[in-house]
């Protein structure tokens, strides 16, 4: 077996390079807060597809991936147009850094974390990701991280079609639940959505960590769960 991914090295280049913002962590003590539940979710599930949608530099990408090259088996697709705040504007993203423009260098980002044979990105936004899923040849997802476009209709369109392209018990990470400025301000529609998934107990468990930007848990119960939602 290959040296095990979590090394102190590791974790300073992945609070380091991987830049995590809103996940709880501590880089003093080397604590990657939520990363941990990430990288821990994928060791305890030993999933064959994670589908991570949004990333700032990284981080969610990193932990799951180390979890799933952990196990010795699993594949990312990762999702991101890779929008500039600056060449975009504000309506097409918030906070987006075009930090995944460049091929080569994508591929050296994550080589980095040796885990550049797991992830494969998409510079697509997910509107125009799900609708070539099958062309893409992609399976079913296992383990899904939404953190895209926060505006609440976006919101519900990335969970509805990761719920389409899902097994029953499926485990869906929601970034961003305890930003309550933005959502007052109608910046952001996560909280919003998760209400919604919190009143339909027959379809989902959830869980939220609701600490530094916060982050929820939704397991899927069955296969059509999304149909309620529409």
């Amino acid at each position: 077996m290959e040296e095990f991914s979590l090394t102190v090295e590791r974790l300073r280049d992945i609070l380091h390079y991987a830049k995590p913002f809103g996940h709880h962590e501590h880089a003093k003590t080397l604590n990657l807060g939520f990363g941990f539940l990430y990288y821990g979710v994928v060791r305890a599930l030993r999933p064959q597809h994670v589908l991570v949608i949004g990333s700032g530099y990284g981080f969610s990408v990193v932990c799951l991936a180390l979890g799933l090259k952990d196990n010795a088996k699993g594949r990312l697709s990762f999702v991101d147009p890779s929008y500039s705040l600056l060449e975009n504007g504000p309506l097409a993203t918030l906070g987006g850094r075009g930090y995944w423009s460049d091929e080569a260098r994508v591929r050296e980002h994550f080589q980095r974390f040796g885990v550049e044979k797991i992830v494969r990105h998409y510079k697509l936004r997910s509107d125009e990701f799900f609708p070539r899923y099958a062309e893409l040849g992609l399976p079913p997802i296992d383990v899904a991280f939404i953190d895209g476009s926060h505006a609440f209709k976006d919101v519900k369109y990335d969970f509805l079609q990761v719920l389409e392209h899902a097994r029953k018990n499926t485990y869906i990470f929601l970034h961003d639940t305890n930003i309550y400025f933005r959502e007052l301000l109608r910046h952001a529609g996560v909280s919003r959505w998760l209400r919604i998934l919190k009143r339909q107990e027959q379809a989902f468990e959830v869980v939220n960590f609701p600490f530094s930007s916060g982050v929820a848990l939704v397991r899927v119960l069955h296969p059509g769960a999304g149909k309620e939602l529409n």
